[in-house]
């Protein structure tokens, strides 16, 4: 799928990383050249630096395409993404690209986004009681502030922000939308309408 001198977004998680390995590959056999990878984490960064590859900006070159990884997708390609807290520079980079492939394994295809993860929101800390009220009031049944197995005390983003993750008793269409309306919401882990390209693997 990709060609030289393109700029390709890099998602987040253990999908993405086997992409970005298989870019590399092709590059060390000279079968790619120029070509630059966005990172959506710290994680893709690293990845992408320590493979040899080289990285560029999102604010100063659009991609020619994305790849990343999803939790789930429900038959309309909207997906549940972010289980790894990367979600905030993920939307970004869905914003900015009109090519979106997202790599799957079958088990991550679901009638009805919500069946086996919860939606994470990113949220500002000093807003979190508002912003539970107002998920609460848009129908989430749970709201659990993710904690880390390895530290105590909640997850930060890389914004140094918390991350709900959120039960819906459904998901319709328009939530995300108005989940961003919440005031302290700086991203919700719904991708809805972007309808990327889903490749199983």
């Amino acid at each position: 799928m990709a060609e030289s001198g393109q700029v390709i977004g890099a998602g987040s998680g253990s999908t993405a990383f086997l992409a970005v390995r298989a870019i590399a590959s092709r590059v060390r056999h000279g079968e790619l050249h120029d070509i630059r990878l966005i990172p959506t984490s710290i994680e893709s960064e690293l990845t992408i630096t320590g493979l040899g590859l080289v990285q560029a900006d999102l604010a100063e070159v659009a991609p020619d395409w994305l790849f990343d990884g999803a939790d789930e997708v429900d038959p309309d390609h909207n997906l549940i993404k972010g289980r790894g807290g990367a979600l905030f520079r993920e939307k970004l980079l869905f914003e900015a690209c009109q090519l979106r492939r997202v790599l799957i394994d079958p088990s991550k295809r679901v009638d009805q986004l919500g069946t086996n993860f919860a939606v994470p929101v990113e949220v500002v800390p000093r807003a979190a009681s508002v912003v539970i009220a107002g998920l609460k009031a848009l129908g989430a049944t749970e709201t659990v502030i993710r904690t880390g197995s390895g530290k105590d005390g909640p997850v930060l983003t890389e914004q140094g922000n918390l991350l709900l993750d959120c039960r819906f008793e459904s998901i319709g269409d328009g939530l995300e939308g108005e989940i961003k309306k919440i005031v302290g919401v700086l991203e919700s882990g719904l991708f809805q309408g972007y309808a990327p390209e889903i490749i199983e693997a």
